[in-house]
């Protein structure tokens, strides 16, 4: 991390912070993270925002969509993850079913993840259905960032992961979705897979931050998942994606190394043992 870099960046990232970022036009970093040691790294690299997404249902977990994902199982990666951070702001998202019932129950899931895992807001999904939960969770005094566009939870309503809002219908929609979410109180939201046009309309409209994943470059930040941008897998090839590293190479090679080694009677060697 450059010294400039460190030096501008706050002791602590706050829900204002990022509000502010969007005032002052500088644009908002943000990645996943599931675990203790990747959230440790990427905090001290110097990120704006950490997101521990039920993305970790196909990251850890090998599932195919985030349905199955769980309170219990959320809390537990939100936990491990607070404990590695100093500084980014820790949003955990609510998972499937923990806030489309009631919004007491929603209140009251929200309320877990903030008092059991530690994280500083919490993620929902969806527009106008949820407007009325927003609501009830920032009035308890719980940050909320909303998720608009492609919503992976809703995948089987959708059926496909393609571009959302590319109709005029749903595109309008999506812009009303937005005001509402902001005059329900969320800090911020995140808007996924849809025209780059559309997302600097949203994104020029509303006085929150806007949070781009495959939404173009006009959004007030911008997020992926951590293990995507690493390269740390082969399979998702999505147009959005930017991979910084090949680390799923990398990572092969060295456990290669480690075998031959240990095959060969290499490692370890006499410096690596007890007398």
């Amino acid at each position: 991390m450059s010294t400039q870099q460190s030096s501008d960046r706050p002791q602590k990232v706050t829900t204002q912070t990022v509000v502010e970022m969007k005032q002052q036009s500088e644009k908002i970093s943000m990645l996943t993270a599931y675990d203790y040691t990747m959230a440790r790294i990427v905090d001290q690299a110097g990120i704006d925002v950490i997101l521990v997404g039920d993305s970790a249902s196909n990251v850890m977990a090998g599932y195919d969509t985030t349905v199955p994902m769980t309170m219990e199982h959320m809390i537990y990666h939100a936990s491990c993850v607070v404990r590695g951070v100093e500084t980014a702001l820790v949003i955990a998202d609510l998972p499937f079913m923990s806030y489309q019932v009631t919004a007491e129950e929603a209140l009251e899931n929200a309320g877990r993840m903030m008092k059991e895992a530690g994280v500083h807001g919490v993620k929902l999904e969806g527009g106008k259905p949820v407007v009325k939960t927003i609501a009830k969770i920032v009035e308890a005094g719980i940050p909320v960032m909303g998720h608009l566009g492609l919503t992976p939870q809703s995948i089987y309503k959708f059926g496909t992961y393609k571009v959302r809002a590319t109709e005029q219908t749903e595109a309008e929609q999506l812009v009303e979705d937005a005001k509402r979410l902001e005059e329900a109180g969320c800090f911020s939201i995140v808007l996924e897979k849809i025209p780059a046009e559309l997302a600097e309309k949203v994104t020029e409209t509303i006085s929150i931050p806007t949070i781009g994943i495959g939404a173009g470059p006009n959004c007030d930040g911008q997020v992926l998942v951590t293990h995507d941008m690493l390269g740390l897998n082969k399979e998702f090839k999505p147009r959005f994606l930017r991979r910084y590293d090949d680390m799923h190479s990398s990572m092969t090679n060295a456990v290669q190394h480690y075998i031959t080694d240990i095959k060969s009677g290499d490692f370890p060697n006499e410096n690596e043992q007890y007398d």
